[in-house]
């Protein structure tokens, strides 16, 4: 368990602390001595732990041992991101009720059915003793800093006192306990079998086209016509009932159908031959959802063993995109199909059985008592069958679902796998900890010797039967045997062409077996190729070129659109046919063409789902993929015409009388929000960050994707950015919308915005001089017994 003794209980100001650091030479006072200070007594690490923060709000972590570090991280992401982190654990705890009362209960009993069934003490022992001492010591960091706040209150996060809440402690044994309830593509395979039932399984291409190429088949002993929305289940509880009055952004679930279908990134590694500073460069920015808090928290954990600084997930030990001392690492989505929704047959007479392998089983039931405010405790039962949680149970109808998924499996928590990446010297070691990594992932490496590696990670279920594309029988002919883990995936080391990309495309090998696919669900291949493109052509790649590609705009789908436009359009489409065909292809923020294109997809995108789709598809049809209609839109130069014409006037309803006026930035504004801000005393307390649009959209480098419905806000893209020169370290570049705090009093609330609105990388400072030079705050962690 994490240390759960009183940690601390006092924070002292003083006006000065002996220096950690070295004076500069000639005995000039170093900017770390010189900025101002604090020390604050905590009970759990071994050593002084000092805290160096930036001017951009990093802290700079310099401990005696690695697991102290850790304590660090855990401390000060707790100390910018409380009420985060805190939030997304009640809720994977099973534990709103509690605070909030009887409406939130079923939502715990979800949260609950998703805790792992297994023996937590087997899933410990998997993970290797440094690894396990670095998640211990990460949970009493956390637990230091709500120590601290809970004996000064004025220190809360305003939502605790506006709630009437107080922060969970934490336990390293919860990290392997929560799995998480996720929609994953359960969605997607009903989606799927009630097209079957209709008999138009072939428009879900329309959503969704099949990448590598497959031809669908419906598994033997599915009753189509039996699958509904109801066969989703407990996923399908909506957002947190905060009040009839307030619905509002759940800040800790699983992300909207449309982030789910836009969350990729971008990562390319360029080798040393092929880079102008004679050193590798490795640029990502993962892509996730923009509007709410952010996803990522940046740190630089040191020690001796230990020097390492990125992006961290809030909540989760170590940091997933950044480098160590020895090389740099980055990431983007893979495509490994790791759920499946499983039917069951429940018995005529008891529903607590159900048939599998010739035989009736029984459910395993387990009843759980959640607690709830003011009120008696709510009782809920929660069942399993072989394959997994059971989501939907329907004796009426004879009929039970299940979610197999990779999470319930042994193994399946990932929560250490970011701290033995962190710990790995170099790409054989690393291939130790991607044991430990199920989530599926583009692993990119480059180290200080000059190599480059790419990895696919993940695990990978293994079927009896099926491709994982619709719901199949749970009566055991499609079970899961097992699963295999990285070494059944692609890799490539010191490719020959000196530079590797991926963009969430379809990057399984020419030759991969087709009995080996892991999903069929790679995105559409748009930002690959523009990236490609780009590093083809410049045999000595600099820094600023790889920022210049994090934020390139080219639309490829724009040009195959503007390709499209009619010969001769009609009077009411002209003046809209005549912009886009004079138009640079690039979504800039301030571009009118670029206003006008997006209006005009919008409307083209209606005018072919309204022509392709019958009537009684159309709620299960409700978008095109780009392929699609672009490739439909060029047979139907009549509908073009008629998407121009109407995007013009709606341009003009939108963004004014006057074309010169229209830019792209005017309707695609990026509002961040607190997740609750429909409660009035949140959105008071805690100001929107808001005054300024982006360029971009879904399928540019700069991939910034609109909202969900009719809004033309930024709805998501890559909210962390990072450029790292490999050896030549204080080289390298980040941004983190909007601010590493989530505390309005901090100046490092928003200070981030307006460079990343207008793509102003910010310095990345690693050697402890450059750290040192950009000092702002020193803080001392001083082991021992805080004063009460």
């Amino acid at each position: 368990m994490c240390d759960r003794r009183s940690v601390l209980l006092g924070s002292v100001a003083i006006a000065a602390l002996a220096p950690a650091c070295r004076a500069r030479a000639g005995g000039e006072r170093s900017p770390a001595a010189s900025a101002p200070s604090r020390r604050i007594t905590v009970a759990g690490p071994g050593a002084p732990i000092e805290i160096v923060d930036d001017r951009l709000g990093v802290p700079h972590i310099r401990a005696a041992s690695i697991p102290d570090a850790f304590f660090g991280q855990g401390y000060v992401v707790a100390r910018d991101r409380l009420f985060q982190i805190d939030f997304g654990h009640r809720r994977e705890m099973g534990r709103m009720a509690e605070a909030f009362g009887a409406d939130f209960a079923r939502y715990d009993a979800n949260a609950l059915l998703f805790h792992y069934r297994g023996d937590l003490d087997a899933e410990l022992a998997r993970v290797p003793a440094d690894v396990l001492a670095c998640a211990r010591a990460y949970c009493a960091g956390i637990n230091a800093r709500i120590d601290e706040v809970t004996a000064d209150p004025s220190l809360l996060p305003a939502e605790y006192t506006i709630l009437n809440v107080r922060p969970l402690r934490w336990d390293v044994r919860d990290l392997v306990r929560a799995r998480g309830a996720s929609i994953g593509n359960v969605d997607d395979e009903i989606r799927r079998a009630r097209l079957a039932a209709m008999g138009l399984l072939e428009l879900d291409a329309v959503v969704a086209p099949l990448r590598p190429a497959h031809v669908m088949r419906i598994p033997a002993g599915l009753d189509v016509a039996a699958v509904s929305e109801a066969d989703m289940g407990v996923l399908n509880l909506g957002a947190l009932p905060f009040g009839p009055e307030t619905p509002v952004r759940d800040p800790a679930g699983p992300g909207s159908p449309l982030e789910r279908a836009n969350a990729g990134s971008n990562a390319w590694t360029v080798s040393a031959a092929r880079s102008a500073t004679g050193r590798p460069i490795l640029a990502n920015d993962p892509h996730l959802g923009i509007g709410g808090f952010g996803p990522r928290h940046v740190a630089h954990l040191t020690a001796p063993g230990l020097d390492v600084i990125g992006g961290g997930a809030p909540g989760l030990p170590g940091i997933m995109q950044g480098h160590t001392d020895r090389f740099a690492f980055g990431r983007t989505n893979f495509h490994i199909d790791q759920q499946d929704l499983f039917v069951l047959e429940l018995h005529p007479q008891d529903p607590e059985r159900y048939r599998h392998a010739g035989a009736w089983k029984r459910f395993d039931k387990v009843e759980v008592a959640i607690a709830v405010k003011d009120a008696a405790p709510q009782s809920a039962t929660l069942r399993y069958a072989v394959q997994g949680p059971v989501i939907s149970h329907d004796p009426g109808k004879r009929r039970a679902t299940v979610l197999g998924s990779i999470g319930m499996q042994p193994g399946g928590s990932g929560a250490f796998s970011m701290i033995a990446i962190n710990l790995a010297k170099d790409w054989v070691s690393l291939k130790q900890a991607f044991r430990l990594h199920p989530s599926p992932t583009n692993f990119h490496y480059a180290d200080i010797a000059g190599n480059t590696g790419w990895q696919v990670i993940g695990f990978v279920p293994q079927r009896k039967a099926g491709d994982g594309l619709l719901p199949v029988p749970g009566d055991g002919r499609y079970d899961w045997t097992g699963y295999k883990d990285f070494r059944a995936l692609p890799s490539e080391y010191n490719p020959a062409k000196g530079w590797f990309a991926s963009a969430n495309q379809n990057n399984l090998p020419a030759d991969w077996p087709k009995d080996r696919v892991p999903a069929y669900s790679f995105r559409d291949p748009y930002r690959y190729e523009r990236i490609a493109q780009v590093l083809a052509a410049q045999p000595r790649h600099t820094l600023a070129d790889s920022v210049a590609l994090q934020h390139d705009t080219f639309s490829a789908p724009a040009m195959e659109l503007v390709a499209a436009l009619p010969d001769t359009p009609s009077t009411a489409a002209k003046p809209a046919a005549t912009m886009l065909a004079g138009w640079n292809l690039r979504l800039d923020r301030g571009s009118a063409a670029a206003a006008l294109y997006e209006i005009v997809w919008r409307d083209l995108s209606k005018r072919l789902l309204a022509e392709l789709v019958p009537d009684r598809a159309k709620a299960l049809v409700t978008e095109i993929a780009p392929s699609v209609l672009l490739a439909e839109a060029k047979k139907r130069p009549a509908l073009v015409d008629a998407a121009l014409a109407s995007g013009w006037q709606e341009a003009q309803r939108l963004l004014g009388a006057q074309p010169a006026a229209w830019r792209w930035d005017t309707l695609h504004q990026v509002r961040i929000a607190h997740p609750l801000s429909r409660i009035p005393a949140i959105a008071a307390a805690f100001p929107a960050i808001e005054g300024a649009g982006s360029g971009g959209d879904s399928y540019t480098v700069m991939a910034r994707w609109l909202g969900d419905g009719p809004s033309w806000r930024t709805g998501g893209g890559a909210s962390y950015i990072q450029v790292i020169d490999v050896g030549g370290w204080d080289n390298s570049l980040m941004l983190n919308l909007p601010g590493q705090s989530n505390d309005p009093r901090s100046s490092h609330y928003r200070d981030q915005y307006a460079p990343w609105i207008d793509a102003q990388m910010q310095p990345m400072p690693f050697s402890r001089a450059a750290v040192d030079a950009q000092a702002a705050t020193r803080t001392l962690l001083q082991p021992g017994q805080p004063r009460r």
